[in-house]
Parts: C-alpha cells; sequence; structure tokens
C-alpha cells in the first residue's frame, strides 16, 4: 500500500546499493581533493576515476568476516582499483565517511519533502479559497461554539503547514553539514584544507567543529521537525475524522467503487486515510525521541546512535513523504457536504447567537454580569425544551425592553460571522507568497 503513495525516488535513496553508492561518492571526493593538493598522482588518480565500483553482494560477504560495514565496502572497492587503491580513504576514519554520506542522504531525502509539503500547500489554498464564505459551526471542546467557515478551517491548516515548511527549510539547511577531519576532528592525518574541497565537490557546508562525528542535535533538529509535521498530519486527520462522524457527516472520504468498509456491516464507510495517518504519526514522534536520546555519546563519539539512525533515518523520512502524498489524496478527494453543514449549523437552535444578544445588551447600557444572566437563562431553557433561541429571545420582554427589533436583527445576522474572513484571507497567503 505504501507504495502507491510513496514516490519512487524515496524509497531508492535509502537502499543498501545507493548507500554505499553516496558512500563512493565521498570517497572519490576525498581523492580529488587530496589530487587537487598534489599528494595523489595523476598515475593513480585516473584508475581510481575509471575502476573505482563496487558489487552489493560482495561487500555483503566480506562483512560476514570483518563485521565492519566500512572495511567491507572498501575491500570491494580495493579489489576493483587495484593498487592505486591504497591512496583511497587516506587518513579517514569511517565516521568522515559515513557521517557525511548520511548528510547526502538526508538532504536529498529532505528534498524530497519539501517538494511533498509544497503541493499539500496547493492542495490546502485550493480548498481554502473554494470554500471561503462556506459557513459551519465552529466547535471548541466538541461543542458548538460560534459559525466559521469551511475555507477559514483550510486556511488555518495551510498556514501551519507554511510554517513546517519553514522549519523545514531550516533543519535541512543544518543538516547540509559534513566532516573530513579525522579520528577525533583535529585532522591530525587529514588537512582543513582537503575537508573544504571534498565537501564542496559533494554540495555541503564543512562543520566548524567536529569531533568523530557530527553532533547529533543537527539530526535531533531533522527528526523532531519530521515529528512536527506528522503532528500537523494528524491534527487535519482528527478534524476529518470528526467531521465525519454520522452524526455530524460534514465530509467523507473518497470511496472507491468496489471499495468495502467493514467485512461484517455492508454499509460502513470509514475514514481509514485519516485513521491510519494518525496512527503513523505517533511512529514519527516515537523517532523523533530517540534522535534525540542520541544527542549525548560518550567523549568524542561512541556507536550507541548508529544502530539507532539505521533505522529512523530510512523509516522517518519514508513513512513522512508516504504522509504527505497520501494526505494529499485524501484532501484532493475529499466529499465536502455542504447541506450537513447547514443542517448542523442550527442544531444547536441558534444558541451561538448568544454572545451577539449579550454584546448588544451591553451596549445599550445594561451591566454585563446582569444581561449575561438574562441571555443565559433563554439559552438554557432553549437547550432543555429544543426550540430556537431567536424565536425565544425576540418573545422576552427583558430583552426586548432594550433591543429593538431593528437591533436583533443585527445581532442574528449570520454573514457579521465572516465580516473579517478576507482580511484573514490575506494574511494567510499573503505571507505564503512572502516566504517563497
Amino acid at each position: 500500500m505504501i507504495d502507491r503513495y510513496t514516490r519512487k525516488e524515496m524509497g531508492e535513496i535509502w537502499t543498501l546499493e545507493h548507500k554505499f553508492r553516496v558512500w563512493l561518492e565521498v570517497e572519490l571526493a576525498i581523492c580529488e581533493g587530496w589530487h587537487a593538493m598534489g599528494v595523489i598522482p595523476a598515475a593513480d588518480m585516473a584508475p581510481i576515476r575509471e575502476k573505482a565500483d563496487f558489487e552489493l553482494d560482495r561487500i555483503l560477504e566480506l562483512e560476514e568476516t570483518t563485521k565492519h560495514d566500512v572495511i567491507a565496502f572498501l575491500t570491494a572497492v580495493e579489489e576493483k582499483v587495484g593498487p592505486s587503491a591504497r591512496y583511497i580513504h587516506l587518513g579517514c576514519t569511517s565516521s568522515d565517511i559515513v557521517d557525511t554520506a548520511n548528510a547526502v542522504l538526508l538532504t536529498r531525502a529532505g528534498k524530497i519533502i519539501l517538494a511533498d509539503l509544497d503541493r499539500l500547500l496547493g492542495t490546502l489554498e485550493t480548498m481554502a479559497k473554494t470554500y471561503q464564505g462556506r459557513l459551519c459551526m465552529g466547535r471548541t471542546h466538541g461543542i458548538h461554539a460560534e459559525p466559521t467557515s469551511f475555507g477559514l478551517k483550510m486556511a488555518v491548516f495551510h498556514a501551519e503547514f507554511q510554517r513546517h515548511r519553514q522549519r523545514w527549510v531550516d533543519a535541512l539547511e543544518n543538516i547540509r553539514f559534513g566532516k573530513i577531519s579525522g579520528a577525533v576532528g583535529t585532522y591530525a592525518q587529514l588537512e582543513p584544507e582537503l575537508e573544504e574541497r571534498a565537501l564542496t565537490i559533494l554540495g555541503l557546508e564543512v562543520d566548524p567543529i567536529s569531533t568523530q562525528v557530527i553532533q547529533r542535535d543537527r539530526y535531533a533538529q531533522y527528526f523532531t521537525t519530521l515529528a512536527l509535521i506528522a503532528g500537523g498530519i494528524e491534527r487535519i486527520c482528527v478534524e476529518l475524522r470528526h467531521l465525519q462522524r454520522t452524526e455530524v457527516l460534514e465530509v467523507e472520504e473518497g470511496f472507491g467503487k468496489g471499495q468495502k468498509g467493514s467485512s461484517a456491516m455492508p454499509h460502513k464507510k470509514n475514514p481509514i486515510s485519516a485513521e491510519n495517518l494518525t496512527g503513523l504519526s505517533r511512529l514519527v514522534r516515537t523517532n523523533a525521541v530517540a534522535a534525540m536520546e542520541n544527542m549525548a555519546l560518550w567523549h568524542e563519539r561512541d556507536i550507541s546512535h548508529s544502530s539507532v539512525e539505521r533505522v529512523i533515518m530510512p523509516d522517518s523520512t519514508i513513512m513522512v513523504n508516504y504522509m504527505l502524498n497520501r494526505l494529499n489524496g485524501l484532501l484532493a478527494n475529499l466529499r465536502i457536504i455542504p447541506e450537513n453543514m447547514e443542517r448542523n449549523l442550527m442544531g444547536s437552535y441558534g444558541l451561538f447567537f448568544s454572545q451577539r444578544v449579550l454584546i448588544a445588551l451591553v451596549e445599550a447600557g445594561l451591566d454585563r454580569q446582569k444581561a449575561y444572566v438574562m441571555v443565559q437563562a433563554v439559552a438554557m431553557d432553549c437547550w432543555r425544551d429544543r426550540t430556537s433561541f431567536e424565536a425565544a429571545v425576540r418573545g422576552d420582554a427583558g430583552i426586548t425592553a432594550h433591543l429593538s427589533p431593528a437591533r436583533l436583527d443585527q445581532a442574528f445576522d449570520l454573514n457579521y460571522y465572516l465580516r473579517h474572513e478576507q482580511t484573514v484571507f490575506n494574511r494567510v497567503f499573503s505571507q505564503g507568497k512572502k516566504n517563497d
């Protein structure tokens, strides 16, 4: 099922073959740096460029004996290159290769997720503008509050994902650092100039100071940002799940021909995509905790982070890529049911007008607490008797003694609730253009 929603290139990034290919990119960049500095002669650089390669099965075979993936990788490459391979990995430690390659891999994965975010933002903007002015009930604590619009609901999500996008841009910039600084980061067997040359070839920045590893606060920012994105996805999904409840049914997930909702109940059409995405968000958040636990390594490094990252790097990026694409498809195929929005709007007998009546009484000169008690008494009667709040207010002598029919007309005007909608839209969508 994931293949249907995950862009092919994300999965390809995290194949074992591609990981070793990026390791080779790093090794070759280092060799080019040494060559430019006069350390590797042209006679040796030529076969390195021409012959440096590997076979995945050979690496795995060697690793069975070495129990060390970098050594197995280097041995497999050396077998292809021949004597000139003595210059490959010159002065380096394993983390020079692995951490620098991780920066390449995480940056490539991150660019795919950035494109996914942009597509989702486009869908949310389209939905917001399509349903601008479509009145629906706003709810707090799950209870009818005051009217809003379905367009504003989508605009709120758009504004949030603008923030997620900016955080992701920052996280990508922060992860795009490599290191070729040697065993404990002192360049004892290397040169800062070599590091700069190699990382420039790879499109990375030089970490101003590293130990044997890139410090893992950079990774923590990356994975906690993914967790925030997953939290935003869940927030949309929770809203859609509530709006699809039978008693509400203001939206409904697309339901394809031949699709089944329940093995027992043929009538069921469930919000399965929103529920699946809610569950996956929990996994992404869990991985973010693991990334933060990786920050505190012993001294200049230990290996406790490595096993964690072998799991969370592919898993979190693949999941968020999948989630963004699936959410985008869910929204694009969402069935909006305006007639149910209208029905639900008056399902609480117009009680949401209570604040408008309260304010009108205060403006008429009444003490606020006295006015509150007057309006609340009418509202509670309407809730108990299931009668129209507007009719009850217009028939209440205490209230009408202070408010004319014309003033009550103003208080019960539905359009009043959207009088600043365009202002909010201008803020949200002009801000998006400004960030671009």
